[in-house]
């Protein structure tokens, strides 16, 4: 017989969005059920559990509510949530277990840590582990990921230029609204008592295109069915890794038709590269209406390297996304084609794999505007003969990187250009 473990939800969104207030509506409505909650705060006070203990029966005293305090779960206390998962899953058989992550919290690493514990390269084994021998959840499993989404502050968080600091690391916060939206099983699209139905119609369009994979429940003061939201079995770390729209979109391109809340999305696709002070000046003025952008480009003097461009409201930022299979010993070459076969159909003679695909999904966006605009980005037939080495760049530069995996969520090697600087 199978063993029975824990289902976890975790819990995230954006800085008033309305988290804490939809956990405790969760736990008034519990039922019968126990359910155990972990808070995760910034502060050294952690504002959000004495709301949770005033607001609810449960108490920290009886070890139901855990306070993970003065840092982020998503990175530097990812031990301090295997120790408290491991203590909660150990002395107490709890129905389910609720975090509610910090509001500058991406969701995808604590997702990682939820389901690879110590098999992640770069975290000790935690001082539970070290007492007990017990793997912290090898008792429970990640069952739901629940991002809440503000409606009321939506256009503005997008279109937003604040930047949030996270222990020293500096989040965008329109950049932060997208990785919490694309990596989510539920979308509890709260405050919608403060917006008319047009404009909840728009940002739900907005968000099936950022997440299509992901159930949208409307919700007024954080009012949610119980089982919307915890023991829901929707969680699949490969499905969720995978399911953003930009990704959708670069494995399925096609040109969308005008939606009825002008949501669309198209792919952008060349096979030389963009001159990279024009392209920089594009991106200094890069269209509003674009909620979300992501691939990678071929920029002219950088022959070697292929590179990432990540576009969420107004965070605009590049990063090395490895190197062209071109630029392969012969050996490692054959080995993708084969791995590959439909390599073959985009290879060019001189250039090989070098090209530039980019997803647009945004809001009213005039395709061919841009596509005009990102066109006149590329070289021309003159400057493809001369040398590109002599081209303004003032792109980040980067150290060839041996190898690096594009996932969503992921910031590291990451640098703000254009209209963030």
């Amino acid at each position: 017989m199978e063993k029975q473990t824990i289902p976890v939800t975790v819990l995230s969104g954006t800085l008033g969005a309305g988290k804490t207030t939809t956990l405790n509506h969760v736990l008034a409505e519990s039922g019968d059920r126990d359910l155990a909650v972990l808070v995760n705060d910034m502060g050294e006070v952690n504002v959000d559990a004495n709301l949770v203990a005033e607001s609810s029966d449960i108490a920290d005293e009886e070890e139901e509510l855990i306070e993970l305090s003065n840092g982020c779960i998503c990175c530097e206390l990812r031990g301090d949530l295997l120790d408290a998962i491991g203590g909660l899953t150990r002395d107490r058989e709890f129905d389910a277990i609720v975090i509610e992550s910090t509001g500058v919290a991406e969701p995808l690493p604590v997702a990682q840590t939820l389901t690879l514990g110590f098999d992640q390269s770069d975290l000790d084994p935690t001082e539970f582990y070290e007492e007990t021998g017990i793997e912290p959840l090898e008792n429970c499993h990640l069952d739901t990921t629940v991002t809440v989404v503000d409606a009321h502050q939506f256009r503005e968080a997008m279109r937003s230029d604040e930047i949030l600091d996270d222990d020293g690391t500096e989040k965008h916060l329109g950049d932060l609204l997208v990785e919490q939206v694309e990596f989510c099983d539920v979308l509890l699209l709260n405050k919608c008592d403060l917006v008319d139905e047009a404009e909840l119609a728009e940002i739900e369009s907005t968000l099936e295109v950022l997440q299509p994979r992901a159930e949208i429940v409307r919700t007024t003061h954080g009012r949610i069915e119980l089982d919307d939201v915890v023991d829901t079995g929707r969680f699949d770390f490969e499905e969720a890794s995978r399911s953003a729209g930009w990704i959708q979109e670069l494995q399925e391109p096609h040109e969308s038709a005008e939606e009825e809340h002008g949501v669309t999305s198209f792919v952008f696709e060349a096979r030389r590269p963009f001159h990279p002070a024009r392209f920089a000046e594009m991106l200094d003025e890069f269209p509003e209406n674009v909620v979300r952008s992501k691939g990678h480009f071929w920029l002219a003097g950088r022959e070697e390297m292929a590179l990432l461009l990540n576009v969420a409201g107004r965070s605009i930022r590049v990063a090395p996304a490895g190197n062209w299979i071109a630029t392969l010993p012969p050996e490692e070459r054959e080995e993708q084609f084969e791995a590959y076969p439909e390599l073959e159909e985009v290879w060019d003679d001189q250039w090989g794999d070098r090209g530039t695909q980019l997803v647009l999904i945004g809001t009213e966006m005039d395709h061919d505007s841009i596509r005009d605009h990102l066109e006149r980005c590329l070289l021309t037939d003159e400057e493809m003969e001369a040398d590109w080495d002599a081209f303004d760049d003032r792109f980040p530069t980067f150290e060839e990187p041996e190898a690096i995996e594009d996932e969503p969520g992921e910031h590291d090697g990451q640098e703000e250009i254009g209209i963030a600087d």
